[in-house]
């Protein structure tokens, strides 16, 4: 989302792929993959560039020694290939990349990255922001507090937040289901098949969510910090 509201402040086209897009490709069909997506990028230029997961993309090549594959060790140098091409030419087209895993890019890679910020965790106030726009909107919740969710989920990413919001926005159906079911076996529910329909999310199911996610950030915490450290631009 970031990446995306950089381009829409810019006022440019934008461009975004993940690291499985190359990876699913990658017998053959990798390296050209990459060419077909800068050749894209170059077309709509000016334009930024998102490639997402890049630490699955660009992992320490010969990490895994003999093990890999010919195919994935072109994909990567193809892909250093083009990011030099933009560098040497006057195409307005700007990179961004994204990592959970920076430490596990190779240093080829890195020496490209010009720019190597840290993106903290969302402090309240906009996990407040992603709840309310993760969970469903309108009437499909009722009397969110948003507020005390927000301090609830002190340490949550993103990623986190998105699975609370999935989690909590499934509870109305699983009650429906069930209802469905007792309908099904014979079971008498108040007002019959006419009464069984989808409730909103309410707090209760948010609660619920809380008790059965985690925060997933937290075990990585001091090696992000360790790494912008040693590798972050200053």
């Amino acid at each position: 989302m970031l990446a995306r509201a950089v381009a829409g402040e810019a006022g440019v086209a934008f461009l975004s792929c993940a690291a499985s897009d190359f990876v699913e490709m990658l017998v053959g069909r990798g390296a050209s993959r990459v060419r077909d997506l800068f050749r894209r990028a170059r077309a709509q230029a000016p334009c930024i560039l998102f490639i997402d997961e890049l630490d699955a993309l660009m992992g320490q090549r010969g990490s895994d020694g003999a093990s890999e594959h010919e195919a994935s060790r072109r994909m990567k140098t193809e892909l250093l290939i083009q990011m030099d091409g933009l560098a040497k030419t006057n195409d307005l087209v700007f990179l961004l990349a994204a990592s959970n895993l920076p430490w596990e890019l190779d240093v080829a890679m890195l020496r490209r990255l010009e720019k190597r910020v840290h993106v903290p965790l969302p402090g309240k106030a906009a996990r407040s922001v992603m709840l309310s726009k993760k969970l469903p909107p309108g009437p499909s919740t009722k009397g969110i507090d948003y507020d005390r969710f927000a301090e609830a989920t002190e340490g949550y990413s993103g990623s986190d937040i998105t699975l609370l919001a999935k989690e909590a926005a499934m509870q109305p159906l699983r009650r429906i289901m069930k209802e469905l079911e007792a309908l099904g076996e014979g079971a008498s529910v108040p007002g019959g098949d006419k009464a069984v329909q989808l409730a909103p999310v309410e707090n209760a199911d948010v609660e619920h969510s809380l008790s059965v996610t985690r925060p997933s950030a937290h075990l990585f915490a001091d090696k992000y910090i360790e790494w912008q450290k040693e590798f972050g631009s200053r």
